[in-house]
Order: structure tokens, then sequence, then C-alpha cells
């Protein structure tokens, strides 16, 4: 898990002509980008320094990278995501986790039954719900909460079995 890369954001384009760009958040948002700041090149495998980031005030930021002096080089970056490894994460609180620990793991029922693997968290403004899929394609979503997955750690999920009834 620590050698996994996290992303935090996504370059949707250039802002002005001198080098900036405009990025889509994940997560925390600004204040995750924040904690990387002047961090000789924290992203991308050590390819990316940020050395300013501010709220652009509609759910966005707008940043300058040291590798990144003018309007071309920003639209040249368009797409490119802003991640770092997992370790350079701040540590959890209880019941939180990073979505990036979760998406991948095997889920099984609490019979025993292997159920799929998580492939997407999402939020629709009621809490997170994970998506798995199952070995035939098929996916169902649950959600986190304990009655639906009463437990998870770095190898596995359990599903509650009747959550994940066909």
């Amino acid at each position: 898990m620590l050698g996994k890369l996290v992303t935090l954001a996504a370059i949707a384009g250039a802002h002005g002509v001198a080098g900036e760009v405009r990025l889509k958040l994940f997560g925390d948002g600004v204040v995750a980008l924040r904690r990387h700041l002047g961090q000789a090149g924290a992203f991308n495998d050590g390819n990316l320094t940020l050395t300013a980031v501010r709220d652009d005030g509609k759910g966005g930021a707008i940043a300058r990278l040291a590798q990144c002096t003018d309007r071309n080089g920003a639209e040249s970056l368009r797409g490119t995501t802003l991640a770092v490894p997992r370790s350079a994460l701040p540590p959890l609180g209880e019941g939180e986790y990073y979505h990036a620990d979760v998406i991948g793991l095997p889920a099984v029922s609490t019979d025993g039954t292997a159920l799929g693997t998580c492939i997407a968290i999402d939020n629709f403004g009621a809490g997170d719900v994970l998506e798995v899929r199952r070995p035939d394609g098929k996916t169902f979503m649950v959600p986190v909460r304990t009655e639906a997955v009463p437990e998870w750690d770095d190898n596995r999920l359990v599903i509650t079995a009747a959550w994940a009834e066909d």
C-alpha cells in the first residue's frame, strides 16, 4: 500500500498566459495540495513540483508548477494527474479511509462467498457507496455503513450477505 499513488487533482487546462493551470480537485481539495507545496518533485514520481495553489471559487483550483512557464506548457499538461505516494498522505482518524486503500480489494460475504472486487467508490449525497464487480462482470453497489460492510482491512472487504444478493 505504501507504494501506491493517490491522485489529488487533474489538470483541466491552462489559466492565463504565464503557465498557470486549472485543476479539478479530488479528496480534500486545495488543503491536500498545500501539504505538498514547495516539495521538489512531490508529484508524479518526482516529475512535478507545485510552487503555488489557490482556490478558484468554483470548486477547483489554480496552480503553478515549477516545470511549466508558459501557456503552451500548461496546455500540454491537460489531462495530467497530480499524484503522490500513499505514504505521503496524513494518518487517518477512526472510521476514515482513503479510497485508494479500498479500490481493488477483493470482497467476500459474511457467509464466506467470494463476491468480486471493489472497482469504485461513489458518493451521491447520502454517503459513500462501494461498487463491486462480480467475476461474471456484473456489478452491485453497497453503502459504506456498518450493517452493509461490517469490516474491512488491507486484504479484503466483508459485505453482509443480504446486501450482496442478486
